[in-house]
């Protein structure tokens, strides 16, 4: 959520740096009720001190014997004023909320305008692979090999999932095994959070309530109450993001590190795309989330840390990839800056996003009240972050395609081998 104080002071500031994204917004009908609304606090709240000051003199008035049913009628007629500016201040409030929550973070001055034609490579890692024969698409490496099940997954699921089978299965959890060891190296608590999330999660990470589509609900009774309301969570930040949901957090303590494996569900809406049959998208696809809180002096250091550490991953499985800078419109509406972390597919002849690291600054922090208390005792919303580490479902197609070799195996990356009993080859059984 952005700050109003900064809408206040300066809305064409804010309007500007959300014109960078393609976001149009005309601040004048917020501006025009915020100041209803602080009308109305200054007279309740004058009414409230009335109220106060003549219902403490009543009883002295009748001990002297006064007759004081003018008075009590005057204090009825404040008590009904005072009950429908409460409630009109409750309606502009209400109307405040709904507006600054639809609003998108303002994107980091050094974030250039435009949509995904204005992204920019930063770095790229490695070479593109050469072969001398012809290279297969990694569907079909995968269904020769007996890595992955494709029509069993849809038989089980419907289109869009698929079932990692014996040396399939072993890969996927040897990429896991690796992610893991490597954040617990680095210090990273490791979390394993719940994959059920009630409403307010996806309000404060940004998600809701613009997003609320997007995700996989499950059934509820149409009159429950919205924040009861609960979903399968489309990525582990969702979670992790929660962790200090309306806390204050000392200087002492941060920053707070952690990550967390978990599936990620989504709707993923749209048709498929022919290149991208297979695990390129998919409903349901495994991903460890690195996540960071910090004081705002120190996130852009963290977010340097998150990105260097998902190229590190990737780097380490000796894969081709690069390093994208994303322009404001492509950047998620929760974050100010992004970077993608993009592997190599030969099959598609483009880049694959397996890791975003993405600073939100205070935007999530305000949305869940969630705050620095310095140590002069004043008070400050923290900064979040977090970053892929990595989500799995375009690093084996990679792999696959990648490694492959001309007599049809898979020579499994170095890293993974203490985790496949030392196998350096995936073949037929």
């Amino acid at each position: 959520m952005l700050d109003i104080q900064l809408i206040r002071q300066n809305p064409d500031l804010v309007k500007e740096k959300l014109g960078k994204r393609g976001y149009e917004v005309d601040f004048t009908s917020f501006l025009q009720k915020d100041q209803e609304r602080r009308q109305l606090i200054a007279e309740s709240d004058s009414l409230k001190a009335t109220r106060n000051r003549v219902s403490a003199d009543i009883p002295r008035l009748k001990k002297l014997g006064e007759d004081v049913s003018a008075t009590l009628a005057e204090m009825k007629q404040i008590g009904q004023d005072i009950k429908a500016k409460d409630e009109a201040l409750n309606r502009l409030e209400q109307e405040q909320l709904d507006f600054l929550s639809g609003l998108p973070n303002l994107p980091a001055d050094d974030v250039v305008a435009g949509g995904k034609e204005a992204n920019q490579v930063v770095k790229i890692f490695g070479q593109k692979p050469v072969f001398d024969f012809t290279p297969r698409h990694h569907v079909d490496i995968a269904e020769d090999l007996g890595l992955i099940d494709y029509q069993r997954g849809a038989k089980l699921s419907g289109s869009g999932f698929w079932i990692y089978t014996n040396q399939g299965a072993q890969l996927e959890w040897a990429l896991l095994n690796y992610f893991v060891a490597e954040h617990l190296k680095d210090g990273y608590q490791m979390m394993l959070v719940p994959h059920i999330l009630n409403y307010r999660c996806g309000y404060t990470a940004g998600q809701f309530p613009k997003f609320k589509e997007d995700v996989f609900w499950l059934k509820n009774d149409e009159s429950e109450d919205q924040e009861r309301q609960q979903f399968i969570l489309p990525t582990a930040e969702t979670a992790l993001v929660n962790l200090h949901r309306d806390e204050i957090l000392s200087e002492d303590q941060l920053p707070e590190k952690y990550f967390a494996y978990t599936p990620c569900y989504r709707k993923e809406a749209g048709s498929y795309r022919a290149e991208e049959r297979g695990m390129i998208r998919g409903h349901q696809f495994n991903k460890i989330e690195m996540f960071q809180y910090t004081a705002p002096e120190n996130s852009e250091q963290a977010f340097q840390e998150l990105v260097d550490k998902a190229c590190r991953l990737v780097s380490g499985l000796g894969l081709h990839f690069r390093l994208s800078k994303l322009a404001a419109g492509d950047v998620s509406a929760s974050m100010a800056k992004t970077y993608d972390v993009e592997v190599w597919i030969p099959s598609m002849n483009d880049y694959k996003e397996v890791s975003s690291a993405s600073n939100a600054r205070d935007y999530q922090a305000r949305r869940g009240n969630m705050k620095l208390r310095r140590k002069d005792g004043s008070l400050t919303f923290l900064h979040t972050l977090n970053a892929s580490g990595l989500a799995t479902s375009r690093v084996l197609p990679a792999i696959m395609e990648q490694c492959q070799t001309a007599d049809g195996r898979v020579r499994i990356p170095d890293v993974l081998r203490p985790y496949m009993g030392g196998q350096e080859f995936l073949s037929r059984a």
